[in-house]
């Protein structure tokens, strides 16, 4: 795609995500214009932008001319008739149903018939958003993670109308604009949200059985995992990791894969939230990494089912899952990656093993997914 001939993008919404996903574009070459419904947000978003690409400089991983370069390429409008011309359109507004489809709605008045239109929610079916829209075949969700300007993975969901030219479209802005691309089910959570709650999950089982929380960390980091389950908690909020889980919970019919544990909303209920309240689960403490084979396999084993249940849903690949793990959460290997290290006798006997040891209400967490058993 030469710089020259580069489609147009238009970003909705200029909270955190919408302004990281125009710098990513913008950055790239791309025209883009953006815009968000509140005067505040346009007001202050070249600034923001601004002082993150003066960050970058000052650190010595952007050179002024591409952040000068950058600044030209953003056009911040109050209105969404100024994104007609634009050739993709992603929206980072609220997590609410009817105010996306109103959203689309309007902007299909507006742009070009052969325009697509792309969401970054990862806790809405795709399906839901376009089935209101007079042109579903070009809504498609383009997840991107925060923050948009250093995070590799974009995660690419269509639902079963998308057309394969819109497919290909998106892929090809979004990996030009330097981002693995991904394509995912429109199903809870696609990959990243979805495969990575047992990592929090099966944590939170073992401290339920009596396993310090410094001692599970320990364990996945001796295992290779950058930060522990509950330093990641920790980093991430424990109310947002809460919000995540109950909403996933909710999605899949609050099977026991999904089981929300009473530590995670009793720390909550504490206001020990982690980093952003100055306690957490295991913060301030720094925790060393110490060898717990057990501790290891049992986690990664349920990692290695779940992403085993969503394969077999369709729409995406082994391959796929593992790079989205790797990529969207700085995992060492994915779950497939991580059944060829275990072997599959051994990750079933493990499975069979937690059925057989778990409260009657979650023996079904640990049934194994049909990949496992064929």
């Amino acid at each position: 795609m030469h710089p020259s001939n580069r489609p147009k993008i238009g970003i909705i919404g200029l909270g955190t995500m919408g302004l990281g996903i125009a710098q990513v574009f913008a950055q790239a070459g791309f025209p883009t214009i953006a815009t968000d419904a509140q005067p505040l947000a346009r007001a202050s978003a070249r600034q923001r932008m601004s002082d993150a690409l003066n960050a970058r400089v000052t650190a010595g991983k952007l050179n002024p001319e591409a952040r000068d370069a950058t600044l030209c390429n953003l056009n911040i409008t109050a209105s969404l008739a100024e994104l007609a011309p634009c050739d993709l359109v992603i929206e980072a507004i609220i997590e609410r149903l009817d105010a996306k489809q109103a959203l689309f709605a309007e902007l299909e008045t507006i742009i070009a018939p052969n325009a697509v239109l792309a969401t970054n929610t990862s806790s809405i079916p795709v399906a839901f958003i376009a089935s209101t829209a007079q042109h579903p075949d070009r809504i498609l969700a383009l997840h991107f993670f925060n923050p948009p300007a250093a995070m590799k993975l974009v995660e690419l969901a269509p639902h079963a109308g998308t057309s394969a030219a819109a497919l290909t479209l998106a892929r090809e802005i979004t990996e030009t604009a330097g981002k693995t691309v991904v394509q995912c089910p429109d199903r809870p959570g696609f990959i990243v949200n979805r495969c990575a709650r047992p990592y929090y999950g099966e944590a939170l089982a073992l401290l339920a059985e009596g396993h310090p929380a410094e001692e599970i960390d320990a364990a996945m980091m001796a295992a290779g995992y950058r930060l522990g389950p509950f330093a990641l908690i920790d980093l991430i909020g424990a109310d947002i990791n809460l919000a995540a889980t109950e909403g996933l919970a909710s999605a899949m019919q609050n099977h026991p894969r999904y089981h929300v544990f009473a530590a995670l909303k009793a720390q909550v209920a504490s206001g020990n939230l982690g980093r952003k309240s100055g306690q957490g689960f295991v913060h301030p403490a720094q925790t060393a990494p110490k060898a717990n084979s057990d501790i290891a396999l049992r986690i990664e084993a349920t990692l290695i089912n779940e992403a085993a249940w969503l394969l077999a849903e369709g729409g995406t690949t082994p391959e796929g899952i593992d790079t989205a793990l790797r990529l969207g959460l700085n995992f060492p290997r994915g779950p497939f990656e991580a059944l060829a290290l275990h072997t599959t006798p051994k990750v079933l006997a493990t499975l069979q093993s937690l059925a057989a040891n778990a409260p009657e209400a979650l023996k079904p967490r640990y049934a194994p997914a049909p990949f496992l058993t064929r």
